[in-house]
């Protein structure tokens, strides 16, 4: 048991240094996003430059667009709910909540090109396998999921983006007549 004290201790150290670097990018989106799709073109480099992992990059593709898929689908579906009793106001504001937040999603994202990154560097997980067709089902399966995700959207009337907040400048101030 004392052998494992310094392990813990070490373990607990990385997790509340990793924690408090994820608490301080939480509100930088943009900054965020961008090193994402840094680590992608990384990623894709090792990839084409090994030629090779087409297994890691399809089942990567797949997983990801699993996310998409969560984050841009509602929390609680209309289509799921059964019948709703009517309202009188049918155009009220609800906001859209995410099955996936987006945080969430782009830490998922991250963690699993990482993963696949890790990945490269084993060649057991070098599966020869004709990519052209890899790509081809994935790009089928992609148009088709998203297909029925934006019937889906157009259907139930709901846009999973938000620009913030409308501004409303108010009432024209008054003219003087002098």
């Amino acid at each position: 048991m004392a052998e494992s004290e310094p392990l813990d201790r070490f373990r607990a150290k990385v997790s509340r240094t990793v924690q408090f670097y994820l608490d301080k990018s939480t509100p930088r989106i943009a900054e965020r996003w961008l090193a994402l799709a840094a680590l992608i073109v990384v990623y894709a480099v090792r990839v084409y430059l090994l030629r090779g992992f087409y297994i890691v990059t399809y089942g990567l593709g797949i997983y990801n667009l699993n996310l998409l898929i969560g984050f841009l689908t509602p929390q609680s579906d209309p289509g799921l709910e059964g019948p709703e009793l009517p309202t009188k106001a049918d155009d009220e504001f609800r906001p859209f909540a995410r099955r996936l937040p987006e945080f969430k999603f782009w830490l998922s994202c991250s963690k699993s090109v990482l993963t696949g990154l890790l990945m490269t560097l084993f060649p057991v997980f070098d599966v020869p396998v004709f990519w052209p067709i890899l790509l081809l089902y994935w790009v089928v399966l992609f148009m088709v999921t998203m297909k029925r995700q934006i019937k889906h959207m157009i259907k139930y009337r709901y846009l999973p983006f938000s620009w913030g907040k409308a501004q409303y400048t108010g009432k024209p101030a008054p003219k003087d007549s002098k």
